[in-house]
């Protein structure tokens, strides 16, 4: 097979291979095997997720998105921003993009390195949900931001067991048979949120989850009475920002935005995944 072209691009910590698949399509028989090799840590690029720029006669760009573990994901809001750059910076789309996701049409605004994106309308917000798990009965809050969220709010999130615990209410019966993204969130005392997520699909904490953010700015307007614009701390240390609105007792106008990286370019030989 001949080299693949790509780019390594980081959204706030969560990093994704980007892949430009319009002109010369990849084999989808090896697709699998690609992006589950490719995103291993030390053995090859390493990713939390690959992302494939393909043809769209609705807008820009349409794009299919893969989690570290080959799954398929409807939408992730930090690939979205890493995916609205990269279309910009390679003449796919002026700084106003638009582009094809399993959740629908995303509407992104470029602006150098930071990246405003319009979300999906999220689904129910369910407070305060009792959840059995082995360390008692705690209540989280659940909705879908494009992927779904389970939301936990805490003394601390420092102090959290997140891939213990994260795991535990990923693969909890009440989310069966997809599953959720756990998100931990705690007050910064500056106004502001600290937000720790396991992410489906990575099987572990990653250093930040667009949609897990959303999930929490809306679950925190709730029931912390947070008002628009949220920001969020990362576990990178990076901060995303969630706009919002309300309109009919329903939460609506949704915007998450941070900063999109690149940080290099290659090619992956056969090697990079076999």
């Amino acid at each position: 097979m001949a080299p693949i072209a790509f780019t390594k691009m980081s959204g706030c910590g969560n990093d994704f291979i980007v892949i430009d698949n319009r002109g010369r399509p990849l084999d989808e028989a090896s697709l699998a095997a690609l992006v589950t090799g490719v995103c291993r840590r030390r053995l090859s690029v390493g990713a939390d997720g690959v992302i494939l720029i393909e043809a769209s006669a609705a807008a820009d760009f349409r794009w299919r998105f893969f989690n570290a573990d080959g799954s398929r994901a409807e939408m992730c809001g930090n690939g979205a921003r890493c995916a609205a750059r990269f279309a910009v910076l390679n003449g796919i789309g002026g700084p106003q993009v638009s582009f094809e996701t399993d959740a629908g049409l995303i509407r992104a605004q470029v602006d150098g390195t930071q990246v405003r994106v319009a979300m999906p309308e999220p689904g129910e917000i369910r407070l305060e949900r009792p959840l059995a798990l082995a360390a008692g009965l705690l209540r989280v809050s659940t909705v879908d931001t494009g992927v779904p969220h389970a939301v936990l709010a805490v003394a601390d999130v420092a102090e959290v067991d997140v891939v213990g615990l994260g795991r535990e209410i990923r693969r909890h019966p009440a989310f069966a048979p997809a599953g959720t993204n756990a998100d931990f969130i705690s007050t910064d005392g500056a106004g502001g949120l600290c937000i720790r997520t396991y992410e489906r699909g990575v099987e572990d904490e990653t250093l930040a989850c667009g949609t897990g953010a959303v999930a929490a700015a809306l679950v925190a307007a709730e029931t912390m009475g947070a008002a628009s614009p949220v920001r969020l701390r990362t576990r990178s240390g990076e901060p995303l920002t969630v706009h919002f609105r309300r309109r009919g007792g329903r939460f609506c106008d949704i915007f998450q935005e941070g900063g999109a990286r690149v940080i290099f370019t290659g090619s992956l030989s056969e090697e990079a995944w076999r």
